[in-house]
């Protein structure tokens, strides 16, 4: 059966920076999703989100827009937005599982508010003509609160519902639950996409056995950690190509000096490096020693010579 491999948003990881560098260096995900959108209050765009969905930074690349919202305001207002740039499609954002995100009633806070996911949709669709597509958790206390918002959801003509298999207060913690996305894929008609936990090859294929009917399968920290992941799914092989080394070296020299000429000052970019580091460590033999080492580096020659000692260690 074909597939499509998707990029999961996570916020202040996945920019156009990274998309364009992954694209390039690695390949393997068909349509990258973009960090959300979030207005605060105020019908404003920020110009970090501005750039973020230019067409001139994401030539080549399939993006789809998202969004985080409970006001159907600021959802129309950023649908229009987006259309404006060429977008068709934009994606609500329901699963975000971060405390400052749920107690404002947002991504995950927001599942079991089922009248007010009603009404905003019920706007949206009927003052819009933008493709709407959803990201969610299971629920955020439960797992049961997704299967009381699928059958209002039907209603509508949503393009689909990639489902990250846990519940917003585990956060990332402890394993995804597969039955509860199960039920899901027994209690309802519309098209859904898996995410979370998909780490390796092996992985990937046991998710496969496990769903044999999802054709849409996203990668969140995965591809972080391991850019290469996509493309050895895709040639259904667990071994790293010959030059690996050398081809993260590139990856990540272009990430670096994308970071350094839009950030400001050493700390901005070093904060940056180290917050990518912790996910890039997990592809070297010895992960925590290397993420050590990048956190000891306090200054940008520092930072440089240690990035240059661990690739030639590989």
């Amino acid at each position: 059966m074909s597939y499509t491999l998707l990029s999961s948003p996570l916020q202040g990881f996945t920019d156009y920076r990274f998309r364009n560098a992954q694209n390039k260096y690695f390949g393997g995900i068909d349509t990258f999703y973009s960090p959300y959108i979030r207005l605060n209050g105020k019908l404003v765009v920020k110009s970090s989100y501005q750039r973020d969905l230019l067409p001139e930074n994401n030539e080549g690349l399939e993006v789809i827009p998202q969004i985080i919202t409970n006001d159907a305001e600021e959802f129309l207002f950023v649908s229009q937005y987006v259309q404006e740039l060429g977008y068709k499609e934009l994606n609500w954002n329901l699963g975000c599982p971060y405390p400052m995100v749920t107690k404002s009633g947002m991504g995950s806070g927001l599942i079991c508010q089922t009248q007010k996911i009603d009404d905003i949709l019920k706007r949206v669709h009927s003052e819009s003509d933008i493709i709407v597509s959803m990201k969610m958790r299971l629920g955020y206390d439960n797992a049961e609160e997704i299967l009381d918002v699928l059958p209002l959801l039907e209603q509508y003509p949503i393009k689909n519902i990639a489902i990250h298999a846990r519940i917003g207060k585990q956060l990332y913690n402890g394993g995804v639950n597969l039955d509860g996305f199960q039920q899901c894929v027994d209690n309802t008609k519309l098209k859904l996409y898996y995410n979370g936990d998909i780490t390796s090859v092996a992985q990937f294929q046991k998710m496969q056995e496990r769903f044999p009917t999802i054709d849409h399968w996203m990668i969140g920290r995965g591809l972080i950690a391991d850019p290469f992941l996509p493309s050895m799914i895709k040639n259904n092989s667990s071994e790293y190509p010959s030059n690996k080394m050398e081809l993260f070296s590139d990856f990540h020299d272009t990430l670096y000096a994308g970071y350094s000429e839009s950030l400001s000052g050493a700390t901005h970019i070093l904060l940056k490096m180290h917050h990518l580091w912790e996910y890039f460590s997990v592809i070297f033999s010895n992960p925590h020693k290397i993420h050590k080492k990048i956190k000891k580096a306090k200054s940008i020659r520092n930072y440089e010579q240690a990035v240059r000692e661990i690739i030639k260690e590989g």
